[in-house]
């Protein structure tokens, strides 16, 4: 009877734990911020997008900084910064 009662508060926990994440996980929710900024970028827009509620400051900070070089052409096409491509477009004539 007791090994019973535990299997069923058990279960009863994995399933509360379970039905408790209902929402996106945070790694999705920073993925959609990062989408968002993106498609920002490209239609000149500005702010926080709605898809970024929820994301830490530091991490929200490091998404824009990532968005702001991408859309400069700062970045190689691994999506790493590039030094050179920076420097290039800081000596183009206007």
């Amino acid at each position: 009877m007791t090994r019973t009662l535990t299997a069923a508060a058990v279960l009863l926990a994995v399933l509360a734990v379970a039905g408790c994440s209902s929402g996106p996980s945070y790694n999705e929710t920073v993925n959609n911020c990062q989408a968002a900024l993106v498609k920002q970028y490209k239609a000149g827009g500005k702010g926080k997008p709605k898809e970024c509620d929820g994301v830490k400051p530091d991490d929200y900070d490091a998404l824009v900084m990532d968005a702001a070089m991408g859309h400069l052409g700062w970045t190689d096409s691994d999506g790493n910064f590039d030094e050179n491509k920076m420097l290039d477009s800081a000596t183009e004539a206007p």
